[in-house]
């Protein structure tokens, strides 16, 4: 294809040069822009191109121009390349349906027609999406605007001061007007009349002449203004996307705290078969099969307080993990949990970075399903930690939730308050584990 090169930069009779603006072959003789050498009748005869060696995702003034303009530079990392679908913590469902919303994004991105509508809930990745969408068509050179709505419409409100840099006509042309517009957070506005009204003038001029619009919302649809919402799900026009994920930040934290709480692969092997019972003629022997016999009772069906008692290495654990795992395989939502875990994972929440307040996670301690609290000594515990130990149990008591406690301390010995719950004999059911150590038991045996 031929190009003509602008006279006034480059004198043909001269050698080749390094073109001064990209480095390269001296195509456009540093001007950055050519014309094709096409006859009068060609649709491209006596306009300027750019100039193909400074392509449009290599000029970083041009990146970073449009950046501010757009104001995307607080965006600049958001792309489609570490945009993540997997490894979250979502379950497959999840994951296949957010899949399914990425490459609707990706390919508005590389052809922005019509209207891309994403609803999601908070950190469901719909701002990462629409800034990708964003930062991908800088990369051709257009000019994007991306806005939040409640900041769109603090922008227009301020352009009505007598000291205003851009007169309130000229900003909503802007915006109105841009190539590509991206307008985040959609029913997080105060919904005044005038912004309603402001946000229909906005979105009806680019429906009616089908100006490419991405819109996010955590907002159900339904909630927004009648007006605004037909023309965002119509479907001539906008392709409607709801990602329907939790926020991958409490998704990513809870993947953590079900380890904590509820991963049993490091306790495989502490089933019922492999729990040895005691051959021995001993007292205590009857008081084990006791204990083994109402454990298997209480894991079949899930049902008041089971408190296992006795010395460490006995097998209280082990009988209340193999409770778990049947709790488990029965589809039974089971939390097991040490006590001094539980005291930690409720401290996380203090930290400033925590993204669960301690409420939430108290509430889930406190309601779960089936919980089985390991190791309960209250004794040295502070205050606070007395305190939260007690509630937890107390709520439980109440409302007759399934527990199990194993405690090394005799009932005698433990907090004055939770003794007189274990001490029901209407829910609560006592086994005591006596003898020597497990461990022991099971070396002399052999």
């Amino acid at each position: 294809m031929n190009l003509e090169t602008p006279s006034n930069n480059v004198d043909e009779d001269a050698p080749p040069t390094v073109c001064s603006l990209c480095g390269k072959d001296p195509i456009c003789g540093g001007m950055g822009m050519i014309k094709f050498n096409v006859p009068v009748g060609d649709p491209r005869f006596g306009k300027v191109f750019r100039c193909p060696n400074n392509p449009p995702h290599e000029d970083l003034q041009l990146q970073n121009r449009l950046r501010d303009l757009g104001n995307l530079s607080a965006f600049v990392d958001k792309r489609f390349d570490n945009f993540e679908v997997h490894n979250l913590g979502y379950t497959p469902e999840e994951e296949d349906s957010l899949a399914v919303v990425f490459h609707k994004a990706w390919d508005f991105a590389n052809a922005p027609r019509g209207w891309l509508v994403l609803e999601g809930k908070y950190g469901s990745g719909k701002t990462h999406l629409a800034a990708a969408i964003a930062n991908m068509r800088l990369g051709q050179g257009e000019q994007v605007v991306f806005v939040t709505v409640p900041d769109l419409l603090d922008y227009l409100r301020s352009a009505y001061a007598p000291n205003a840099e851009e007169t309130y006509d000229s900003m909503f042309d802007k915006v109105k007007n841009a190539y590509l517009l991206i307008l985040d957070d959609l029913g997080a506005e105060n919904p005044s009349g005038w912004a309603q009204e402001k946000l229909f003038q906005l979105i009806n001029h680019r429906y009616i002449h089908r100006m490419p619009t991405v819109i996010t919302t955590n907002v159900e649809l339904d909630r927004l203004d009648g007006r605004i919402r037909s023309r965002m799900v119509d479907p001539e026009l906008s392709s409607y996307q709801k990602l329907n994920v939790p926020d991958y930040r409490r998704v990513l934290e809870n993947k953590s705290r079900v380890e904590i709480q509820t991963d049993l692969s490091r306790y495989q092997h502490m089933r019922f078969d492999s729990f040895e019972l005691d051959q021995s003629s001993d007292e205590h022997v009857r008081y084990q099969r006791e204990a083994f016999y109402t454990a298997q009772e209480f894991a079949r069906n899930p049902n008041g307080w089971l408190c296992l008692m006795g010395k460490h290495g006995t097998g209280k654990t082990h009988l209340a993990v193999a409770i778990a795992h049947v709790c488990r395989e029965s589809g039974v939502d089971v939390t097991f949990i040490t006590s001094p875990d539980l005291l930690d994972y409720l401290r996380e929440t203090f930290h400033p970075n925590s993204a669960t307040r301690f409420g939430e996670r108290f509430d889930t301690i406190k309601n779960t399903q089936v919980l089985i609290l390991d190791d309960l000594n209250m004794t040295n515990a502070s205050g606070w930690a007395k305190e939260k130990l007690f509630q937890i149990l107390d709520y439980r008591y109440i409302s007759q939730l399934p527990t199990v406690i194993t405690s090394a301390l005799s009932i005698q010995q433990q907090d004055e308050r939770l003794r007189t719950r274990l001490m029901d004999d209407r829910l609560c059911r006592i086994e005591i584990l006596a003898g020597e150590a497990y461990s022991t038991r099971r070396r002399r045996t052999k």
